[in-house]
């Protein structure tokens, strides 16, 4: 069986990796990182997935690695409590106080030390699956395909049996609405309830004290316009009543337009 470390957020992009990867009969073992984000409801949302895939037959290791102590003092409105998440359309130019510094860098040298560990252990090759699509090129650099090949590159150079690991990007070219569609397919596979699992995420990087997205930050206007893109209303819970997020979504990115 194929072996795959992943990193699991609790957003529709990496649960939408992971279905595909059970989907195509990996063995997989996810890590979520609490690095101090003020969306933390994201890592309540990752175990609840996880709890359902166990209950319909899908056993996946899964760890919390806590970052929160170093990546909390970094600045981004991301973790930094005297900053606003803004809102508007993902690709404004104020959606870059959503970067956290370094992070997934951060992210993917703790994966393939990981990876790595069990390669070795398993006498095994191991993939490090990632669910960075193109929708985040324009706002994170660390999300493009050169920053990969540059890390895949140092990583090779820095480690004894690097052979045995490679990186898994198969959203790397892809938008939101392809990773739903994708989803869509994994779950007729796997016969999961495609609603139950994405209403068991969080996107929104502002939401309520309840966990309710709202609506309005640029993840939540990308992840709205890709739910409508398919024809199907988010079963995760936001704010307002759909057709007022939608309605919201729909203007921001008209007015991104012109």
């Amino acid at each position: 069986m194929n072996r795959a470390v992943m990193a699991l957020s609790g957003g529709m992009d990496s649960t939408g990796l992971l279905l595909r990867l059970l989907a195509e009969g990996n063995e997989v073992y996810c890590l979520s990182f609490e690095y101090g984000q003020k969306h933390n409801i994201e890592l309540n949302r990752a175990k609840a997935n996880i709890e359902y895939l166990a209950e319909r037959g899908y056993a996946v290791k899964h760890q919390i690695s806590d970052l929160s102590i170093a990546m909390g003092i970094f600045h981004s409105a991301l973790t930094d409590d005297s900053m606003q998440v803004p809102e508007g359309h993902y690709e404004e130019e104020q959606m870059k106080q959503t970067v956290v510094p370094n992070r997934n860098a951060i992210f993917a040298s703790i994966l393939y030390g990981y990876a790595l560990s069990i390669a070795l252990k398993e006498d095994c090759e191991v993939s490090i699956a990632l669910g960075v699509h193109s929708g985040d090129h324009a706002i994170y650099p660390d999300c493009r395909p050169e920053f990969y090949a540059a890390i895949a590159k140092a990583f090779e150079t820095g480690n004894w049996e690097s052979e045995r690991v490679s990186f898994h990007l198969p959203y790397i070219e892809q938008d939101k609405e392809y990773i739903l569609r994708d989803s869509l397919v994994s779950c007729d596979e796997l016969d999961l309830d495609f609603d139950i699992v994405f209403s068991n995420t969080n996107t929104s990087y502002n939401p309520d004290s309840e966990g309710r997205a709202s609506g309005k930050s640029g993840a939540d206007v990308e992840r709205i316009l890709a739910f409508h893109a398919i024809g199907r209303e988010d079963p995760v819970e936001y704010v307002d009543e759909w057709k007022m997020v939608l309605k919201n979504a729909l203007q921001r990115e008209s007015e991104m337009r012109t």
